[in-house]
Formats: structure tokens, C-alpha cells, sequence
């Protein structure tokens, strides 16, 4: 099992693939800590009463923020490589570059 999820994502090796995965995990924890304060600043609680609207919208934040933050940790942990063309080919499919 665990082979198969280093050839998905094409790790070197387990101790790779455990990067990668801390580094996901990383990124995903802080990107929703530091979308807290800017939901708190743009005071969105108050102007969307809908909770699914709320929840809508800091979505939208939130996808920005991980995507910055994926690349600037994982050039902490020397995976900038591995993750700038994981970020490549998901702007490919929102189709941001070409």
C-alpha cells in the first residue's frame, strides 16, 4: 500500500513521500490559521448572515493562501522543485498559465 502512494506521487522514496505529505499537511493547517484574521478583518460574518455564503467565501480565500503557502514551505523543507510543478499543473487546470 504504501508503495503505491510513492508511485503516485512520484516520491523518491517513503522518507519522501512522508515529506510531501508533512508538507501538504503544513500547509493546509496554516493556511486556515492565517485565513481566521482576514475573515476577521474584511468582517465577512456580519455582512453574509447565510453561513453557506460565509463558508463560501473563505474558500475562496483560502485556496490563494495554500497555494503560497504550499510553495514557500515546501522550499523550507527543499521541495521546491517536487511542488512548483504540482502548483504548475493545478493553474494548468484552472487555466491561469498554459
Amino acid at each position: 500500500m504504501i508503495q503505491k502512494l510513492v508511485n503516485k506521487f512520484n516520491a523518491k522514496s517513503k522518507v519522501h513521500l512522508f515529506v510531501i505529505f508533512l508538507v501538504f499537511g503544513l500547509s493546509g493547517s496554516i493556511s486556515l490559521w492565517i485565513s481566521s484574521p482576514i475573515m476577521l478583518a474584511l468582517d465577512l460574518k456580519n455582512i453574509f448572515n447565510n453561513y453557506l455564503i460565509y463558508i463560501f467565501f473563505r474558500v475562496l480565500i483560502i485556496i490563494p493562501i495554500y497555494q503560497i503557502i504550499l510553495i514557500i514551505i515546501a522550499t523550507f523543507f527543499g521541495e521546491f522543485q517536487y511542488f512548483w510543478k504540482f502548483e504548475k499543473k493545478f493553474l494548468k487546470r484552472i487555466k491561469l498559465i498554459k
